[in-house]
């Protein structure tokens, strides 16, 4: 018998509006609470990160039923939103010659996360086969197979997929469900390990000088020419900020539809999803700005302003999280679990092999689990300049994720005898 979720069918809170004040609130609230208003709140936030309850608590709203995370329309307005006006701000002040100077242990890292998902599939069915036939069963694998394409790519990767094998929609669903409760530990712990990133770089001997180097460049940069914002300047960063955003969405919708109506390949990189574009013009438009006078918009908050914006995101990311639907096929969070772990490992290996520091091992991984949504909220944990260095991961993800996934479809069909 399928255990039903604790949470009651209907929200107490429906209302979005008020639902967005109740996560704004909450937001104020932890951060005047991590400004240390008593030794023990300094204490208390030593340890947790204010970002780590930015995203716990509102998975506590949904899983509680107060609000109805997954029915809402705010992580729609977050995701299409809030993250490109975040990506346009965070970017215009990039620098670009700085982050290519972070060089190839990078992207080393990264594809051996991606590596880490293919082997961590192959190595999850194969020991479920062994010890729980009955959990890899069926149809399971064409689920996987979804599951790899948003472990790569992102959501649109994992609907190409989707579609690609017919994948039945209520097994769609509960892929779908492990998907977002294991990619949200993942972030919680990234999240968590990003306030302890020089202690665990020390105990490593990670070589973080063209890390640090980038970081205090930054640091200088900003010292010598800051200065208090007016509500010109404000206004200025906004107007800015989403009017790339409004340019990027009347792009993204022909753009895509061009694609998915005369380049049938397309679908393989994604280009047939409006989002994708969105997140690249977005991010596009800010690196422009980074080489044009505009980037002088840093000098008065313009990145705190987009950073902003990611709190709201990953409260709303946060607000969708219900582990309680994961009890009507548990074995299924075990076959995510496993598939996790050996990515981790996998990655967590290549990252000590080449002495890098937690960041690369960070954002490495973000960018395949969580592609351009969530990556840049992890590089931002480590520093707000860094985020540009998740979306540039997050985008190649995108553009491989749908091959790879299929390949591991593939192989999971042939390991099914299917």
């Amino acid at each position: 018998m399928a255990i039903e979720s604790a949470k009651p069918a209907t929200a107490i809170i429906s209302n979005d509006i008020v639902v967005f004040g109740l996560i704004a609130a909450t937001l104020g609230l932890i951060f005047w609470l991590a400004s240390g208003p008593t030794p023990f709140w300094k204490k208390f936030f030593a340890w947790v990160p204010a970002l780590l309850l930015c995203y716990f608590v509102p998975a506590f709203y949904n899983t509680a039923g107060l609000i109805d995370g997954e029915g809402s329309q705010l992580y729609w307005l977050a995701s299409r939103v809030f993250l490109p006006a975040a990506l346009v701000l965070l970017t215009l002040s990039v620098d670009l010659p700085g982050v290519l100077k972070l060089g190839p242990k990078l992207l080393f890292v990264f594809c051996m996360g991606t590596l880490g998902i293919v082997l961590g599939a192959v190595v999850a069915f194969q020991l479920m086969e062994w010890f729980w036939p009955a959990a890899v069963a069926g149809d399971t694998w064409k689920g996987m197979a979804a599951l790899s394409g948003s472990w790569i790519g992102g959501g649109a990767n994992m609907v190409a997929i989707r579609e690609i094998y017919e994948v039945d929609a209520t097994l769609f669903g509960q892929f779908a469900v492990v998907d977002v409760a294991l990619a949200s530990l993942l972030m919680a712990t990234l999240l968590f390990l990003a306030n302890r990133q020089a202690q665990i770089d020390r105990r490593s001997g990670a070589d973080t000088r063209a890390l640090d180097e980038m970081k205090e460049r930054i640091a200088a940069y900003e010292a010598a020419n800051a200065r208090i914002p007016t509500l010109a300047d404000l206004m200025i960063i906004i107007g800015w900020a989403f009017g790339i955003v409004a340019l990027a969405h009347a792009i993204s919708d022909p753009a895509s539809a061009w694609f998915k109506a005369n380049a049938p390949w397309s679908s393989q990189f994604s280009l047939d999803a409006p989002f994708v574009w969105i997140v690249v013009l977005s991010t596009l438009g800010g690196l422009i700005l980074s080489f044009t006078r505009v980037r002088r918009l840093e000098n008065v908050g313009a990145s705190r302003v987009g950073t902003v914006f990611l709190y709201f995101l990953i409260a709303c990311i946060g607000m969708q999280m219900d582990f309680m639907k994961l009890a009507n096929r548990p074995e299924l969070l075990l076959i995510g679990a496993i598939w996790m772990s050996v990515h981790v490992a996998t990655i967590w290996y290549a990252a000590r092999m080449v002495k890098a520091p937690l960041f690369y091992f960070g954002v490495g991984s973000m960018g395949n689990i969580g592609a351009a949504a969530s990556a840049p909220v992890i590089a931002a944990a480590f520093h707000p300049t860094l985020a540009p260095v998740g979306v540039l991961l997050g985008t190649v993800g995108y553009a491989t994720g749908t091959v790879i996934a299929y390949l591991i479809g593939q192989i999971l069909r042939l390991m099914a005898g299917a």
